[in-house]
């Protein structure tokens, strides 16, 4: 079976788990130099996304998920009720640009272009 995403679980399972335990497997999967600021990263990423979250207990939630063929990692992915919501986390920024919002539309486009079951 192909890893596509460093994590992935049911919301359900993602809000009852430990940060340290979420935090552990996602590093884990990172193959690369693991540098501090990404693990700041990730932790913000996992509180942002347990308060977002709590609410809608159904769906699926992934981190750092490979695009087939195309080898971006998008930050999250979550899916609620068939709707996938592609999200591109700028931690420590206080405004959005345009080259951010130009690269989730990216990441959506290479999904639904490259991706089957998107």
């Amino acid at each position: 079976m192909i890893m596509r995403s460093y994590y992935s679980k049911s919301i359900e399972q993602f809000l009852k788990a430990d940060l340290e335990a979420i935090l552990g497997q996602i590093t884990s999967n990172h193959k690369f130099k693991l540098e501090e600021q990404q693990k700041i990263a990730w932790t913000s990423q996992i509180k942002i996304l347990k308060e977002s979250l709590n609410k809608f207990p159904e769906g699926y939630v992934f981190f750092e998920y490979v695009i087939p063929r195309m080898g971006k990692r998008i930050d999250n992915i979550v899916i609620i009720n068939g709707i996938v919501f592609v999200i591109e986390f700028k931690v420590g920024e206080n405004q959005y640009y345009s080259h951010s919002i130009d690269q989730v539309i990216d990441y959506a486009l290479d999904l639904k272009n490259f991706h089957e079951k998107s």
